[in-house]
């Protein structure tokens, strides 16, 4: 057994329990970098690792009453149709064929956005309260809005395994600035991250993008830390979540632009 996959698993797995970002933002991008795996190789094992990783999290999160389910429910209406619909284009596509870097530096890009919107969470709710007084009363946009914000996250998900946690953050942080604090919105975003990963790495098996051993030696490493980040998140205050999150999306971010 190579240790390294272990100890990158357990790297990420932590990352994931603690702010529900690292699944496909930080392993696609250290099994390609770092270990030599085939983009499409990587993206359909991390899909499988990211599933099995979070539903452990999101056990953890449920239990300390984490996610909000109504938000899951209307974040899967959107992203589970469009990921199988994405899973039955790339059967008949060439996978390799698709350039998926365009996709991981324009990720990139809004990764980093999203640490310094994170950041900068006070002012934002503040120019939000003013901007969003009236929308937030009658809120007649926000299911829709939703919806579509799952149907783009099971796209961007399927094809790259990247955008469950960095990307579903950003988007449930704009539509629910209110509603979600820091620790609501990981166990949210982890929540739903779990059948949509799923669907997607079913496809991704079909196709035959998937390497089981690598899978298992960096769940060896994962699992263990999922738990331990899981249970540290609801021990920390959103003073300390929140610079966590965007540091970890920067680290991300910097990996899809060097990708």
């Amino acid at each position: 057994m190579d240790w390294l996959y272990p100890l990158a698993g357990a790297f990420v797995g932590l990352a994931v329990g603690l702010t529900g970002v690292g699944g496909g933002s930080l392993m696609a991008p250290i099994l390609i970098l770092l270990f030599g795996v085939t983009p499409a190789t990587a993206v359909g094992t991390d899909l499988w690792f990211a599933a099995l990783t979070k539903t452990v999290g999101g056990v953890v999160h449920q239990r300390h009453g984490g996610p909000d389910w109504k938000i899951v429910r209307l974040l899967a209406i959107g992203s589970l149709p469009v990921s199988a619909l994405t899973v039955w284009w790339l059967s008949r596509a060439d996978f390799h064929q698709i350039k998926s870097g365009t996709i991981m530096h324009g990720l990139g890009a809004v990764l980093v956005v999203t640490a310094i919107a994170t950041l900068f969470k006070a002012p934002i709710h503040r120019w939000a309260t003013g901007a969003r007084t009236t929308a937030i009363k009658a809120s007649p946009w926000q299911p829709a809005a939703t919806i579509g914000a799952g149907a783009i996250l099971g796209f961007l998900v399927t094809l790259t395994s990247v955008g469950s946690g960095a990307l579903g953050a950003a988007m449930l942080l704009t539509l629910y600035p209110f509603r979600l604090s820091a620790r609501r919105l990981v166990g949210t975003d982890v929540v739903h991250a779990v059948p949509l990963t799923f669907i997607a790495g079913l496809g991704h098996f079909w196709i035959g993008n998937v390497n089981l051993t690598m899978l298992g030696e960096l769940l060896l490493g994962s699992i263990p830390a999922v738990i331990v980040g899981s249970i540290l998140t609801h021990k920390l205050s959103d003073t300390w979540v929140r610079p966590i999150l965007a540091a970890i999306l920067v680290f991300a971010g910097y990996r899809l632009f060097v990708a």
